[in-house]
């Protein structure tokens, strides 16, 4: 075992993943008088929180561009540095739009961590954008006292094809392309030193085909799976759209082990946030440890995609517009 074989990254984090995320109310407050002046040509932008913004070019062509990087989720730093990676560009896809160039945000404890970890962080990197067959053009990078590493991402996509949070449209059914609990997961992880395979595989895949099939079943309202969790990400979507949503908790699918992980109580303290955040607008009638498993801190998650996708499971409905947002069954 050599010197680097033997850090774990995740304890030089006080978080890990998208549960560091600043809360989403919070974060709300901050940026709630920050929109500028209407534009024509910027299609998205901050209004309704979506996963990136998107400039028109022209009719054909519009600029997706996006940024994301968090601490580390899993103590191996070449793993680390995928799922960085895939976490990034899934911003792209969750826009409906392809990867183009993306330049790297570092920031490394040089006097606590060695460089050559590092450097497989970045060649964890590399490798996801080469599979995405995005462009790696460099990046910027601080000293830091915690470990942080992901991506700007600049993407293209048809103006008139985007997957955006706020076109969903009541009576249509929902989908979810990658399983929960990540979150309490990685969070057993960071504890215990446990690694889940299973949670790797999912966090290192690319949504790109997610976000493929998604437009060619016509769907026009997405977002990602992330920090907020499914809840959160399906009310912000929600509430943009002016809809209601109804949640199916049996149909959602989870990756082994996490229902474990929750039971010995490997619950993150953004889960237990994204759930406060949505409970004024929930109606639920199912347990308090399947809202927190909804409501899990996701890193580098699924699509929440309004409309079927074929081989993803069906996880609710929109409905029209009522007193409660969202409804847990």
């Amino acid at each position: 075992m050599t010197k680097t074989d033997a850090v774990r990254l995740t304890q030089y984090a006080h978080g890990g993943g998208c549960a560091c995320k600043i809360p989403p109310g919070e974060l709300e407050d901050v940026v709630r008088d920050l929109v500028g002046p209407p534009s024509p040509d910027l299609l998205v932008g901050l209004d309704d929180g979506d996963d990136a913004a998107v400039v028109v070019i022209d009719e054909r062509t519009a600029v997706v561009t996006t940024a994301d990087f968090f601490t580390p989720v899993v103590d191996d730093a070449y793993t680390f540095g995928r799922i960085a990676a895939a976490n990034a560009l899934s911003d792209v896809y969750a826009m409906g739009g392809r990867p183009l160039v993306a330049v790297n945000l570092v920031g490394w404890p040089r006097d606590v961590l060695p460089t050559e970890l590092l450097r497989e962080v970045l060649r964890g990197g590399l490798d996801v954008a080469r599979q995405a067959r995005c462009h790696v053009g460099g990046g910027h990078s601080i000293d830091d006292p915690e470990p942080k590493y992901g991506m700007a991402v600049t993407g293209v996509a048809d103006p008139a094809r985007l997957l955006r949070n706020d076109a969903a449209r009541p009576g249509l059914p929902v989908s979810l392309t990658k399983p929960l609990g990540v979150g309490v997961l990685n969070n057993r992880h960071k504890s215990t030193g446990e690694v889940f395979p299973q949670a790797i595989e999912s966090m290192v895949a690319l949504n790109a085909d997610a976000s493929v099939a998604a437009l060619a079943a016509g769907a026009e309202a997405a977002t990602d799976v992330t920090g907020f969790g499914l809840l959160g990400h399906l009310y912000k979507l929600a509430r943009a759209s002016g809809v209601s949503a109804v949640v199916h908790a049996a149909a959602v699918p989870y990756l082994d082990g996490a229902r474990d992980a929750l039971r010995d109580g490997f619950v993150s303290g953004g889960t237990k946030r994204n759930l406060d955040w949505v409970r004024p607008h929930l109606a639920a009638t199912v347990p308090e440890d399947e809202l927190l498993l909804l409501a899990d801190a996701q890193t580098s998650g699924g699509l929440l995609v309004v409309g079927e996708v074929p081989g993803a499971p069906v996880v609710g409905e929109t409905v029209a517009a009522g007193d409660t947002v969202l409804t847990v069954r």
